[in-house]
């Protein structure tokens, strides 16, 4: 009697054990994957499919492959597969080639979302954990599962300690961060108004910009006159009023003929950054009507608001009458018909700057290159404008030690802005004043210390996690093997095909549900 009670109470559990075994199956969810993978939805369905009916999905291919399924591909899947990645590498080859410029970009975003991007791989690896520990716990060679095991291992550890060598500017001690940088307003405010008209300066000017940028073309009659483009076509209306003048270079027409061009119109019809929706009417009516600014506007403007201006100089073409006398007509210019201060100008050019210097030497000397620091300051050179991708911390701490400031072009993204007040710099050229001057700290910013928790506490997490996943895994699968009395291979009928036209889909089955019925029925007959 003991025995027999004994034997009762060990299939109870050897039971409920199988139940739960089986509830982990989740045959529910593998048939919801199946039915979405091959448009099955009824039982029937699973046998065939008429032709044209399959709406096949890679990801959820591989989410059955996740669950642990076979996947016997159709030739039309293996096609699909290899115009897919043959796709992928081209266009990924022609946008590398395209976007050049763009990949130093990625590089410096690495420097402030590192630290997030840390977390991410880590929850990532440890996501994964679920199929490694699948498979490998269903692999009969012992060669593969050291090699599957052995290179998750590798990664995650090597993620694990990524924080080690990891380098962000704005992972800093508490009191360290330096003020925003200055914001100049790139050709004006081109988000807020057309640019290069005095419109575009006067919305930078009440954005908070504490300078202001621009290009500079001398006209044929010797009037400097704000265009950045080599010829007039982009930002004018030259087409309808010299249509046969289309392409000639912008510095080849008279002031008068400039003056008779419309500057403000193709900035509501092309809307250039999406933000004309956003303007007023009065502001419509006005950046419609905007004509060519001439340096005289321009600097007069700024001589009002106390701004900074720098400016790119533009040498006209051959026969052009000021082609040799072009610096000489600029500084007439800024001497003798405005009333702005020289040492408002920071002086970018770098033709005669020895000239330029003995003429005037309140300008403020501006470098657009990077020199070394001898020749620097043998040029007497104060401040260096450079592009965004030289930054680094460290070449603007040793600029800075030598009293040479830095400015970086064009900063519009909030996070670029932020990078950029984390490294030092002093300050930026933008297109968004607006949005820039409402930052009240960077973002992502964070101590050592603070990162250190997330660090540590991230990989503790995830370790826990997947050393939970690995034993979870030996004990279904060793006790998967104790309920059926043998290994769990897709071979001894604990799998069940589910066949398409297009794929074969294994998935597994409630084998134990045939020996749970026949102890009812021996129950029935006893009766």
């Amino acid at each position: 009697m003991a025995s027999t009670l004994s034997q009762l109470k060990f299939g109870g559990l050897r039971g409920l054990r199988a139940k739960l075994l089986r509830r982990y199956e989740h045959k529910p969810l593998v048939s919801c994957l199946v039915g979405l993978y091959g448009c099955r939805w009824r039982r029937y369905e699973r046998s065939f499919t008429q032709p044209g009916e399959c709406c096949c999905n890679k990801l959820l291919a591989v989410c059955l492959l996740s669950e642990g399924q076979k996947l016997y591909l159709h030739w039309s899947h293996k096609i699909g597969i290899l115009v897919s990645l043959t796709f992928s590498i081209v266009a990924t080859a022609v946008l590398s080639d395209l976007w050049s410029k763009e990949w130093k970009t990625l590089l410096l975003s690495f420097q402030i979302t590192a630290p997030y991007l840390h977390v991410g791989g880590v929850l990532l690896m440890t996501a994964l954990a679920w199929t490694i520990a699948l498979h490998f716990f269903r692999m009969n060679s012992r060669v593969r599962q050291g090699l599957i095991l052995g290179f998750y291992l590798s990664v995650l550890s090597a993620l694990y300690l990524v924080p080690l060598g990891l380098y962000s500017p704005c992972i800093k001690e508490d009191g360290t961060l330096g003020p925003a940088p200055a914001l100049l307003g790139h050709r004006g405010a081109p988000m807020l108004a057309p640019e290069n008209t005095l419109m575009s300066f006067e919305k930078a000017v009440e954005a908070g910009s504490e300078g202001l940028e621009t290009d500079v073309t001398i006209s044929f009659d010797g009037v400097p006159f704000l265009m950045h483009d080599q010829t007039l076509k982009r930002t004018t209306n030259v087409q309808e009023v010299f249509p046969n003048r289309t392409d000639h270079p912008a510095a080849m027409f008279t002031w008068s003929e400039l003056e008779s061009l419309n500057a403000g119109a193709w900035f509501l019809s092309h809307d250039p950054f999406g933000t004309v929706g956003s303007l007023g009417a009065d502001d419509r009516l006005r950046a419609e009507k905007q004509p060519v600014c001439s340096l005289h506007d321009f600097l007069q403007l700024a001589a009002r608001k106390d701004k900074l201006v720098i400016f790119d100089l533009y040498r006209p073409p051959r026969g052009h009458p000021y082609r040799d006398t072009w610096i000489q007509r600029t500084l007439e210019v800024i001497h003798n018909e405005s009333s702005i201060l020289s040492s408002q100008v920071l002086w970018l050019p770098s033709d005669l700057r020895a000239l330029v210097q003995e003429m005037d030497p309140e300008l403020q000397q501006t470098s657009g290159s990077r020199l070394p620091l001898e020749e620097l300051q043998s040029n007497n050179i104060i401040k260096l404008n450079l592009h965004y991708s030289s930054m680094s911390a460290q070449l603007v701490r040793e600029y800075a030690a030598v009293n040479i400031s830095t400015n970086l072009y064009v900063i519009s993204q909030p996070w670029l802005f932020s990078l950029a007040w984390c490294s030092g710099v002093q300050s930026v050229t933008t297109n968004a004043p607006q949005i820039l001057r409402s930052m009240k700290s960077p973002l992502l910013v964070m101590s050592p210390d603070e990162y250190n928790l997330m660090w540590i506490l991230t990989d503790v997490v995830s370790l826990v996690l997947i050393l939970f996943i690995f034993f979870f895994h030996w004990w279904r699968e060793r006790g998967l093997a104790f309920c059926t009395g043998g290994k769990i291979t897709p071979d001894n009928g604990t799998y069940s095909k589910f066949k398409t036209e297009l794929s074969d889909i294994w998935s597994v089955s409630s084998t134990h549900s045939q020996a749970e019925r026949t102890p009812n029925l021996a129950t029935v007959s006893e009766h």
